[in-house]
């Protein structure tokens, strides 16, 4: 058997490195990330280890490309194709695979600034000139020349940086504070690592710890989730991809209710997934049909509930909501309000102000997969001043959902577009 590694800045790479050396019959045994250490891992790239292995003696069924024989079953087959979707903004549990990229984001920015200072720099040189002097120039002259130059490559950093945020769709109002609070916090004249770590570290402060189901359920009364939001931002899905989770993984006693009665088939998708996890559901036409079900649903750990889908413009609707809600003491409840990632910030904040009237919540946002901009999940945690909770993507359940991960929304913002 031959067994070699290869070292590249993203999986894919590493890959197709192992394809051209070992040809496609090879086997992954092992793929790590190797990170730079202490601080400068903020600001310099990682790469990513591929282990491939090769046995000479045991016969591939070519046209499959899967292993003919039962050896090596510990290995993975190759398959050098690109890594699926995998948002860079979430924390994939149980795999850290596929996002070797996210850590080359800042190196990339911090290159990009140093040549576009560098160029601005040397277009407004600092001329100052000490005339007529025939002693050697004076040491203080030369000190606030230097200080000079490195005010002036602080101030095209912050430019660079901010005008990078604006593009991820950060609204400018909130990445003109991020400048102010840095200009404040730091010397005029502050180095570039110096500024982008302290953007950095204030972008995760903004964002904060996700709210998440997971942390929150505790043995005792019975958990009511609402799932909130407008139709066909994906609620139901949402909903059987963390049931899924809190079943299989949690372990819990969970129930499904939907309350969403008017769209075509919205109960028969929802009964689908009770069926497969082998929970029931129950249907209520009316907020006080709910309230009537509570010795029954009291049974159980969790109940996740799935609201009609409507619009925030609709004041019976909304009212409908509430009184559903209200079914639930406050204490008992949990309540998600689910936004699509792609829509209009203006949108989502008309959307919020009226959910906020009625009832507290955390984000979930979904559709990652449909749009390449974090900047609107951090306009709406500064705007609503909710917490952050979910990101999901795609349609597979349970596979398709993450936890919001700070560290990577900031990498995000600050490094481009993937």
């Amino acid at each position: 058997m031959i067994i070699k590694k290869f070292l590249a800045k993203t999986e894919t790479e590493a890959i197709e490195m192992a394809k051209r050396e070992l040809g496609s019959n090879a086997i992954v045994m092992n793929i790590k990330k190797v990170h730079p250490r202490g601080f400068a891992r903020f600001f310099i790239k990682s790469k990513v280890e591929v282990t491939a292995a090769l046995d000479e003696n045991v016969v591939y069924d070519t046209e499959n490309k899967n292993l003919a024989s039962d050896e090596n079953r510990d290995g993975v087959a190759l398959e050098l194709t690109a890594p699926k979707f995998v948002p860079d903004i979430v924390a994939v549990e149980g795999e850290d695979k596929n996002v070797a990229t996210l850590e080359e984001k800042l190196d990339s920015l911090q290159k990009m600034l140093e040549k576009q200072m560098s160029e601005k720099v040397q277009e407004e040189k600092t001329n100052l000139v000490v005339e007529e002097m025939d002693s050697e120039p004076d040491l203080k002259v030369i000190r606030a020349a230097k200080k000079s130059k490195d005010v002036s490559k602080a101030r095209a950093c912050k430019e660079l940086i901010l005008k990078q945020m604006i593009q991820n769709e950060v609204e400018e109002s909130i990445a003109e504070m991020l400048i102010d609070e840095v200009d404040r916090s730091l010397p005029e004249d502050a180095a570039l690592d110096q500024i982008l770590a302290a953007i950095y570290q204030k972008i995760i402060l903004m964002t904060g710890q996700p709210y998440v189901l997971d942390k929150e359920v505790e043995e005792g009364e019975t958990k009511y989730v609402f799932f909130l939001g407008s139709t066909g931002v994906g609620k139901t899905t949402t909903i059987a991809k963390i049931a899924s989770r809190m079943k299989l993984n949690q372990k819990k006693n969970i129930a499904l209710v939907t309350a969403d009665t008017f769209r075509i088939a919205a109960v028969e998708q929802l009964k689908t997934y009770a069926n497969i996890l082998s929970v029931p559901l129950k249907v209520v036409y009316s907020p006080e049909e709910l309230g009537e079900m509570r010795e029954e649903l009291d049974q159980f750990d969790i109940c996740f509930i799935d609201t009609a889908g409507c619009s925030h413009k609709n004041r019976e609707q909304m009212e409908n909501m509430k009184k559903l809600m209200e079914q639930i003491p406050i204490s008992r409840r949990e309540v998600y309000l689910v936004l699509n990632a792609g829509a209009k910030y203006n949108d989502l904040k008309n959307i919020a102000d009226v959910y906020s009237d009625i009832t507290d919540f955390s984000l979930i946002f979904t559709k990652l997969d449909e749009t390449s901009s974090a900047g609107v999940m951090l306009n709406m945690r500064t705007y609503t001043d909710r917490p952050l909770s979910y990101v999901t993507w795609g349609q597979n359940v349970p596979d398709d959902i993450g936890k919001v991960d700070a560290q990577r929304i900031a990498k995000k913002l600050l490094g481009g577009k993937s």
